[in-house]
């Protein structure tokens, strides 16, 4: 059984006539023609589309490795954070005293030594968050995880520089030496 066209098929079973079979035969050889002749392309639609559809596809994944690739850094920082804070961290007093600080807009506390509330206060050590853990570290730790990751460092007070006794509206007055906040 021999295979027949698309052309013959239809024509047997008439659904093209003979002259509309041999129109559509001679614009055909006409179009291959003119394209050898001028150089013109003929454009293939579906070609395109794919074409276009891959490009699409090319961006998407792309875009999506980029957004691997920050999750990974990210990921990265945060081991690094973790790794800088347990391994500079210093011991923290549970029966000392009490130091008040915001986080997220709530009052925290941490009891640490007086000694340790005061550099605190000074700008010599700071606080810093590790996972819901609060640890107290030194001033250059908390300075490294600031350039890693800011919100990490909860309590970083600047060293105070001195004060122009002209300037302070307060300096006449005396503090009491029993005053914690």
């Amino acid at each position: 059984m021999a295979k027949l066209s698309l052309q013959e098929q239809l024509l047997k079973s008439g659904l093209v006539s003979a002259a509309q079979a041999k129109s559509v035969k001679s614009d055909k050889r006409k179009q291959a023609q003119q394209q050898r002749k001028n150089g013109v392309e003929i454009v293939d639609e579906a070609k395109e589309l794919a074409q276009k559809a891959q490009a699409e596809k090319i961006e998407r994944d792309r875009e999506l490795n980029q957004l691997r690739q920050q999750q990974e850094e990210q990921k990265q920082l945060a081991a690094q954070i973790k790794q800088i804070i347990e391994l500079n961290r210093m011991p923290r007093d549970a029966e000392g005293l009490a130091y008040n600080f915001t986080d997220d807009n709530k009052v925290k506390r941490l009891y640490v030594s007086e000694a340790m509330r005061d550099q605190i206060a000074e700008g010599r050590l700071a606080i810093v968050k590790l996972g819901t853990n609060y640890e107290v570290v030194s001033a250059e730790v908390a300075r490294k995880i600031q350039q890693r990751d800011a919100s990490s460092v909860i309590v970083f007070n600047q060293q105070n520089t001195a004060v122009d006794p002209v300037d302070d509206a307060y300096a006449a007055y005396q503090v009491p030496d029993d005053l914690i906040w």
